[in-house]
């Protein structure tokens, strides 16, 4: 596995998942001390001369105005990662928490927030032994970053809050001697730096972009497995249909359907029966369009967070060249709000369209003779019937997960924040819904599976053939009734892990 090189330069999302998700190693580039230095220099003479400056000589948020004794710049600090440790709820998955480590470490490690080294080295410290914060999942707006998730993240770093270790939870302060490590003493501005900054909700849309991608992936193989169940129609993925409307997911899911059917005995038998089927439901002969247009919204998503990724998104931002330290505002995190209350809504509608076609599979009237609920005795089993209502119910609450966040604005901060971008619960909400779509497709994909069984002697394409062998690794063919649900879970796993990607 290789190695990711923390420079101060941009990431890119497989850097993000290759350390999240997959726990690889991060280094610091042997530069990266010397370009920090001079940002950290320039925060030490505001400090050292008084001068009036955001977050270093000042207040924050609604106390900007009040002035700090350049004495008390680092209690300053310190207080304010202990006042924003506000959160609450269920504490985040361990793989948001590393991406959100190495997210930043590589922000603070641009040279624009003065900070020290010792930080940076601190974080990915922590990512090295996999001492990961306790952050709980609920308290950010969105507004100045994702305040309170990272002021628990940063918690650890001064010996207060919580670490995990190897499904332990202890007292950072604790956890941090027992594997040789002292608390640091935070100095000016280092605290402001730690908690400003969008790379929380960047963090969560990075990842939630990379199992999105898979669905994608893994929607098109189910639509063609259930082309073959329901004896649909390969003539809806001609290329030729795709060329006069050239939108680039639309003609990428149309060619990978056709390749996906292609040399299939099912298709082949039917395919000069007008009688059989002059036009099959949408749910199948659209599924280009509507597979396409999450690709291509999944893709405006990539280059929004392609751009965060080499972001400078702190607050103020230091400018060694100039001798200048400047407040802005390019903690909002609308761009990423925008982005990820979109790819909610693509994500839904990929489960939404799956859905439809396992109904159709299903109902005895509209499934071209297969069982009712593919059940090997109808009325004394009931098949997959019970699958379908999951996959209903799940599309069902993903509907009210695609309410868009971002429009959701609250004013914060004695009106100083008086627009939000609440982009941490549209990255947040996003999650679920890429979840939730994940076991709504493997509904889809049992189904077909069992359909196409049914179609033989007749033989599938090679692809979804190969599909359905590995769908049989974890789940045998329903005969009896049995319980299902560790069955969807088990194909959904599939699909996270990406096992359907390359057919």
């Amino acid at each position: 596995m290789r190695t990711v090189v923390v420079d101060g330069g941009p990431l890119t999302v497989d850097d993000v998942v290759t350390v999240a998700a997959r726990r690889a190693a991060v280094e610091l580039d042997p530069g990266l001390q010397a370009r920090m230095a001079p940002a950290q220099k320039l925060v030490a003479d505001v400090v050292a001369e008084d001068r009036t400056v955001y977050g270093i000589t000042t207040g924050f948020g609604a106390l900007a105005s009040t002035h700090i004794d350049p004495a008390k710049a680092a209690r300053l600090q310190i207080g304010l990662v202990r006042s924003h440790a506000a959160g609450v709820g269920p504490p985040l998955p361990d793989e948001v928490v590393r991406a959100m480590l190495l997210l930043r470490a590589r922000s603070l490690a641009q040279g624009h927030s003065g900070v020290r080294y010792a930080i940076v080295e601190r974080l990915t410290e922590l990512l090295e032994r996999d001492l990961l914060p306790v952050v709980p999942g609920k308290g950010s707006v969105g507004a100045s970053g994702d305040l309170a998730p990272f002021a628990h993240l940063a918690l650890p770093l001064i010996g207060e809050g919580l670490l995990r270790h190897d499904g332990a939870t202890a007292p950072a302060g604790e956890m941090l001697a027992a594997h040789g490590l002292e608390p640091l003493v935070l100095q000016a501005k280092e605290g402001l730096s730690l908690l400003n900054g969008t790379e929380g909700m960047l963090a969560l849309g990075t990842l939630a972009l990379h199992r999105a991608q898979k669905l994608a992936s893994a929607a098109d193989l189910a639509c063609a497995m259930s082309v073959e169940a329901l004896l649909g129609s390969s003539r809806p993925f001609d290329p030729r249909i795709h060329a006069l409307r050239p939108h680039q997911g639309q003609v990428a899911s149309a060619a990978r359907i056709a390749g996906l059917i292609d040399g299939s005995s099912i298709v082949a038998s039917h395919a000069k029966d007008f009688v059989h089927a002059v036009q099959d439901a949408y749910s199948l002969r659209c599924a280009p369009q509507v597979h396409g247009a999450a690709r291509d919204t999944f893709a405006f998503a990539a280059e929004v967070f392609s751009k965060e990724l080499g972001a400078v998104t702190d607050n103020p931002i230091v400018f060694p060249a100039t001798d200048d330290v400047v407040s802005g505002g390019n903690f909002h995190g609308q761009p990423l709000a925008f982005a990820m209350d979109f790819m909610a809504i693509a994500v839904t509608e990929l489960g939404s369209i799956s859905e439809r076609r396992t109904d159709r599979i299903l109902d005895p009237d509209r499934s071209s003779g297969l069982p009712p609920f593919l059940a090997a005795e109808p009325g004394l089993n009931s098949g997959y019937m019970l699958a379908q209502y999951t996959a209903a119910a799940l599309v069902a609450e993903n509907r009210v997960l695609s309410h868009p966040a971002s429009v959701e604005s609250i004013p914060t901060s004695g009106l100083q924040e008086d627009h939000v971008s609440m982009g941490w619960g549209a990255g947040r909400k996003l999650l679920d819904v890429v979840a939730n779509t994940e076991h709504v497709l493997a509904v889809e994909l049992l189904c077909a599976a069992r359909g196409m069984e049914y179609r033989a002697p007749l033989r599938p394409a090679a692809a979804t053939a190969a599909a359905l062998a590995a769908i049989r690794e974890v789940v045998p063919p329903l005969t009896d009734d049995r319980p299902i649900g560790a069955e969807i879970e088990a194909v959904a796993t599939l699909i996270g892990a990406g096992r359907f990607d390359a057919y």
